[in-house]
């Protein structure tokens, strides 16, 4: 990678672990309804005008329905599922099982588009799905916060957007292959605003949200999903899709970091080793890392 793509990796990866502490921060206040509209609602405010300037407002129209339906999938339900896990769970652990995404995403292409998985990738999803089921384990048996809200649901809750995660990429590889990015990704968080609109009326917190509150959704929505998506096809015209998922396995050290610094969250000694499992179940699953001869 050249140093601009290089650059641009550790500022997504710097971007998508704040989510989870934005959501952290917000998610009491707004609900996890209504956190998860408010984001992709303010994304598609950011995204949209800058799709009409490039001019690509016409490929948008063209596929909308597929994209609107990914939005769904790929944007709606996961962020509606981790702003629901940030009551009850870090927003370093939550960032750790976000990153079996790519084991979902290797798993749904198999059963869904028959894709080939070779050895070493089997042996990647065992070694991965065996992390988060004892990272799972270890973390289930907590007791409710002060929301009610269980350290099992949570992690439920973290493991199922993951899936819809890789389902997504599957959805985007099935439907949407040779149409431009940026109308994909505008296209798919108003998808995600529309899905999620009359569901955040109804669930639209009693007490106003407080300034602070708020400060920390705008910032979910604008850098960590708007400006998040823009580096993210960047770096996937530039260095290729292969090397642009190479941010799952940073974004957990942000949230970590994010988390550590500004919460004050702890981080344990079962949670690395938990986490350096997975990533290399993920690494072996996704090809990044190589097969030994």
């Amino acid at each position: 990678m050249r140093p601009r793509d290089l650059l641009d990796l550790t500022m997504l990866a710097a971007l998508w672990g704040a989510a989870f502490l934005f959501m952290r921060m917000g998610a009491a206040a707004f609900g996890p309804v209504a956190l998860a509209a408010v984001r992709v609602g303010g994304a598609a405010c950011f995204l949209l005008p800058l799709l009409a300037w490039r001019r690509e407002l016409p490929a948008l129209r063209a596929h909308w329905r597929p994209v609107l339906a990914v939005g769904v999938v790929n944007s709606a339900l996961p962020f509606l599922l981790f702003s629901y896990a940030a009551l009850a769970i870090s927003a370093g652990l939550s960032s750790i099982f976000n990153a079996t995404a790519p084991l979902w995403a290797a798993l749904v292409a198999r059963v869904w588009l028959k894709d080939k998985l070779p050895r070493s990738r089997v042996i990647g999803l065992a070694i991965g799905f065996a992390g988060v089921a004892w990272l799972a384990w270890d973390k289930a048996s907590l007791k409710p916060g002060d929301h009610g809200v269980s350290p099992a649901a949570a992690i439920a809750a973290c493991l199922l957007a993951a899936f819809f995660y890789g389902l997504g990429a599957s959805c985007t590889k099935r439907w949407l292959t040779g149409v431009p990015l940026m109308p994909v990704a505008a296209g798919s968080q108003l998808g995600a605003t529309l899905s999620l609109a009359l569901p955040a009326a109804l669930a639209w917190p009693a007490q106003p949200p407080a300034a602070g509150d708020w400060a920390a959704a705008a910032m979910l929505a604008v850098l960590c999903t708007g400006v998040a998506y823009l580096l993210f096809f960047r770096l996937i015209a530039n260095v290729g899709p292969a090397n642009a998922i190479t941010v799952t396995f940073l974004i957990p050290a942000f949230a970590v970091l994010w988390g550590w610094m500004l919460l004050g969250e702890p981080l344990t000694g079962t949670m690395v080793a938990g986490c350096a499992v997975i990533l290399l179940g993920t690494s072996l699953a996704t090809g990044v890392l190589p097969r030994p001869r």
